[in-house]
């Protein structure tokens, strides 16, 4: 699943602490996305929907966290840029993370393995999705 950038947004700044209360969230990317906290809050509830955030109450306080994993989600990303984007038939380098704030070098070293599978883990879906 390949989040809106509003999404990604707020996903990152769970990705780099959680759980948060919505109004924590809000102020954490107030200045990225410019927004009201009511398009917050109606963004968490779709978020909540799609299931791409965990909802939970701590000391009587609603906080959220994300539920969509943080390599998958930019391995996602990076499949959707190489192939609609750039037509690509092979993975992007993983060099292209490199310098990233959001993700260390085992993260970048777990993500060069799921690039690389790509697109071997996409042919296998078709096929089991193929008629016999």
């Amino acid at each position: 699943m390949v989040p809106s950038n509003p999404e990604l947004c707020l996903l990152k700044a769970l990705w780099r602490q959680h759980p948060l209360s919505a109004r924590e969230l809000h102020e954490a990317v107030a200045d990225e996305l410019g927004w009201s906290f009511s398009s917050t809050r109606k963004t968490l509830e779709r978020m909540l929907e799609k299931r791409m955030v965990s909802q939970s109450t701590r000391h009587g306080v609603l906080v959220y966290e994300a539920a969509l994993e943080k390599l998958g989600t930019l391995a996602a990303y990076a499949r959707d840029f190489g192939t609609r984007i750039m037509e690509l038939d092979t993975p992007l380098p993983v060099t292209m993370f490199t310098g990233s704030k959001l993700v260390d070098a085992g993260e970048l070293a777990r993500l060069e393995r799921m690039l690389a599978d790509w697109p071997d883990d996409e042919d296998k879906n078709d096929s089991k999705d193929a008629a016999p």
